[in-house]
């Protein structure tokens, strides 16, 4: 723990020192061509740059825009004319530093002839990716979840992907762990006072049981608060949604229903897909990886075939939600030979099969049975499917991708089942989003336990350990406590102007 504390204060002495020594710039828009580029510097020389290339004697007035010429420092030439900003870092920029941004438009001339300048300048370099935010987490005007919030918040594609990453940009997780950490730092600094002074001090031994029974308190939160399925992880990455079903079902059909385009090929012949078709989809504001799969059937001996559906089954397993697809025709003459009943019990025993429940993250696999194709059968037979169907409570639909008659219906199955595997952001009960987040928790919770273990006061050195161990663990996630290989992963994530 000692070496780890000084590691970590060497690391930031470290970059504190390169930082305070290097100014540097990026664009922070998108390159290529757009309206405005946005070009943002920090550091030291950051009141000299905009000086020079915006022509000013004296600073204009922090953060307002003031529409100036911007020239080439050597050359006095004119490269565009747009807005600046200086930032000053106190009493506050993004950086914790000295910014300035230039607001110029966005052709791709304009933003290389001013990148070039700036390149020209003495002490000035171009950002690392992810510098920016970097410096303003050393600043300390952000925590490790926020900064990767951040990165969510810039990366979402849907609207709960946005919620999301915005409610962990603006702390709610920050202050989740952050009083679990108060209240673990509270229990360290009680265990620690009994050890060193319970003698001399006649320190009460109701503080170690009263430690004790916090520790388990916060156990629980913890295994708690991981046991909520992965909804962060999942809402954050995607929901894994594959296509099953035996071959010309209808499978990449109602793919490219889902996605309204033709992203598989349909063809009336058996076996036309042979390997994963992926898409990335917004369904009702949830992030889902639709994946189509070959057919699985067992009588063939195409090589090429047989290791389709062998990635169908792995697709299958690694699946959050399944929808799988059967042809109405093929049920009916399969039900006309054995009783209703005998479909019930095969259902039941798939849909058990296919939904597994871990105690350890709380995450059940959900499916939908679709009975495809039923433009093609009698009326009859089709409120057979649906006797079926109310059985299971819509847990089977009658689909068909030709008249697209049932697909509402479906689509607003698949949004209720995306709303259990995810759920919805929220701010008060906020979910953990990254592996690192899970890890760390996972990590503390163990150390708690290991404390918990050691109830006899006399062995209150070994459990003060673990007490501290599960602090570490727990400040790894927020950055109190960290190291440098865990910082870069996490910011080499960034795009470079930010």
């Amino acid at each position: 723990m000692k070496k780890s504390g000084q590691l970590f204060l060497i690391n930031n002495v470290r970059n504190f020192l390169k930082r305070e020594i290097s100014t540097i710039f990026a664009l922070s828009s998108g390159y290529g061509k757009c309206g405005v580029a946005v070009i943002r510097v920090s550091g030291p020389d950051a009141a000299d740059v905009m000086k020079q290339l915006g022509s000013f004697k004296l600073l204009p007035e922090a953060r307002k825009s003031v529409l100036r010429r911007i020239r080439d420092p050597s050359t006095n030439e004119v490269l565009d004319r747009g807005l600046v900003l200086w930032f000053p870092g106190r009493p506050g920029s993004f950086t914790g530093e000295d910014c300035c941004e230039f607001h110029v438009h966005g052709s791709i001339a304009v933003i290389s002839a001013i990148l070039n300048s700036l390149k020209r300048l003495p002490n000035l370099r171009l950002a690392e990716p992810g510098e920016f935010t970097k410096r303003a987490f050393y600043a300390g005007k952000l925590d490790l979840t926020a900064v990767e919030g951040l990165n969510d918040l810039i990366n979402s594609e849907t609207e709960f992907q946005r919620k999301q990453a915005l409610n962990q940009l603006e702390g709610s997780l920050f202050h989740v762990y952050t009083e679990w950490k108060n209240i673990l730092t509270k229990c360290v600094s009680n265990i620690e006072a009994y050890i060193d002074f319970g003698e001399d001090e006649n320190i009460e031994s109701e503080i170690f049981k009263n430690t004790h029974k916090v520790v388990k308190d916060l156990q629980y939160l913890i295994k708690k608060h991981l046991q909520d399925g992965r909804r962060g992880e999942r809402l954050r990455s995607g929901v894994s949604m594959t296509i099953l079903g035996a071959p010309n079902v209808g499978k990449s059909s109602l793919l490219n229903k889902l996605c309204k385009r033709p992203a598989a090929i349909v063809s009336p012949i058996a076996g036309t897909t042979r390997d994963l078709v992926t898409v990335d989809l917004d369904i009702g504001g949830y992030p889902v990886v639709l994946t189509d799969t070959a057919g699985i059937r067992a009588d063939t001996s195409d090589l090429i075939e047989i290791e389709g559906v062998a990635r169908a089954k792995k697709a299958a397993s690694d699946a959050d939600l399944i929808l799988l697809v059967l042809d109405s025709a093929h049920f009916t003459d399969w039900l006309s030979k054995n009783s209703l009943n005998a479909l019930l019990h095969i259902c039941d025993n798939f849909t058990t099969y296919f939904t597994s429940d871990s105690s350890s993250t709380g995450e059940v696999r959900k499916i939908i049975m679709i009975f495809n194709k039923i433009d093609l059968i009698h009326a009859t037979l089709l409120s057979t499917i649906k006797e079926v169907n109310d059985y299971f409570g819509t847990a089977i639909l009658p689909v068909s991708c030709k008249t697209e008659d049932g697909l509402e219906l479906l689509i607003e199955k698949v949004i209720c089942n995306l709303n259990m595997l995810c759920g919805q952001p929220s701010v008060e009960s906020p979910c953990y989003t990254q592996l690192r987040h899970r890890m760390c928790l996972t990590e503390c919770e163990q150390f708690l336990n290991s404390y918990l273990n050691y109830e006899n006061e006399r062995d209150i050195d070994l459990g003060g350990h673990y007490l501290r161990l599960a602090l570490y663990s727990l400040g790894k996630i927020t950055g109190h406590v960290s190291t440098e290989e865990i910082l870069n992963k996490i910011f080499a994530d960034f795009c470079i102007g930010k």
